[in-house]
């Protein structure tokens, strides 16, 4: 069954709506959305009964630090669902901070060098996602180590006990624009983990063709918000 992720973006213990990447400019969900009335994490999802989610802590990527108010709201989600969490991890210390928080961690190459990713997943084997974030065309990194092509990191990623590889694709994300079919069939082909795409999904034809091509997953909020894709896939 391909999986439908219910993207949540965390801000202020308030769930908005991503678009392109442009942090500061996000509003609350519910402005927009035609399945909730509101951007109240809790009640968000009492209304919407996702399967699995993702939570991104804009917060903590936007460099308010670790010690945010989203921890508690966080902890009460993966109470109730099956609970991915990307806080922006940079170190093994901070990993292990907030390693109880959720049911699985990303760490992104935007934020975490390729050694942390390594020493992270050696300690969490199978708790550990890893997002390629891209922007612009280019891998987003500050580690002089980390591969420049994506296919090069998955090659590294291979030898890890992690649990999924995500492609984010910040230009993407929000706009609904549709999926780089050549480029992550690659990336499906040559990964021995499973490979979901964070960004552009725009409705249920491109989740088909993501399926036809090997990628087991999509990160969605846009698209579940808008109604081109069917809530129920979410909930499955």
């Amino acid at each position: 069954m391909f999986r439908i992720v219910f993207v949540l973006d965390l801000y202020n213990m308030n769930v908005v709506h991503a678009q392109g990447g442009d942090r500061k400019n996000y509003h609350s969900v519910h402005l927009t959305s035609r399945i909730c009335s509101t951007s109240e994490p809790i009640k968000l999802l009492e209304e919407v009964k996702p399967k699995e989610v993702y939570i991104a802590d804009l917060n903590i990527l936007q460099g308010d630090g670790l010690h945010n108010t989203n921890f508690a709201t966080i902890k009460q989600i993966s109470s109730q669902v099956s609970t991915m969490l990307d806080p922006g991890i940079s170190s093994l210390k901070e990993a292990m901070e907030v390693s109880s928080l959720a049911h699985t961690l990303i760490l992104g190459t935007e934020t975490a060098s390729l050694q942390t990713i390594k020493e992270v997943a050696a300690l969490l084997p199978g708790r550990v996602n890893v997002s390629i974030d891209k922007k612009h065309g280019q891998i987003l990194t500050s580690d002089p180590l980390m591969p420049r092509e994506p296919a090069e990191i998955v090659h590294e990623l291979n030898a890890l006990d992690i649990q999924n590889i995500i492609i984010l694709d910040m230009d993407r994300v929000g706009t609904s624009s549709g999926v780089d079919s050549q480029f992550l069939s690659k990336i499906a082909s040559i990964s021995h983990h499973d490979v979901l795409l964070g960004g552009g999904v725009k409705d249920i034809h491109d989740i088909k063709k993501l399926e036809s091509i090997g990628i087991k997953g999509a990160l969605v909020a846009t698209a579940l918000h808008n109604g081109s894709i069917p809530l129920d896939r979410a909930q499955q």
